[in-house]
């Protein structure tokens, strides 16, 4: 399964699978074009097992503002519907597959 683009209801689902990763992020932040195909490869690695998502802070920034996202990129792991980690910033692949381990 792919990363999925969401918007506000998109990531009330997804929040609330057994173990989900969500990538906010916005098209004009380098940073963030650099943690993409990290996350799209971790989703591949991590089919069936784990949910991801991707959403754009500049087209739903009431949810980004709900959230507490200051900055960007940030990912958000949720386990059975409730925030257990994020990251902010742009980490290695390792870093954020040892986040994921945890969350599984």
């Amino acid at each position: 399964m792919s990363v999925e683009e969401l918007d506000s209801a998109g990531f009330d689902k997804i929040s609330g699978s057994p173990a989900a990763v969500i990538d906010i992020w916005a098209p004009w932040c380098g940073p963030c074009r650099m943690v993409s195909p990290i996350v799209e490869r971790l989703a591949a690695r991590y089919d069936g097992r784990v949910r991801f998502g991707k959403l754009n802070s500049d087209d739903h920034g009431e949810k980004a503002g709900q959230l507490g996202i200051m900055s960007i990129p940030t990912l958000l792991f949720y386990k059975d519907g409730k925030l257990v980690d994020r990251i902010v910033g742009a980490y290695p692949e390792e870093v954020i597959d040892d986040h994921i381990k945890r969350l599984l």
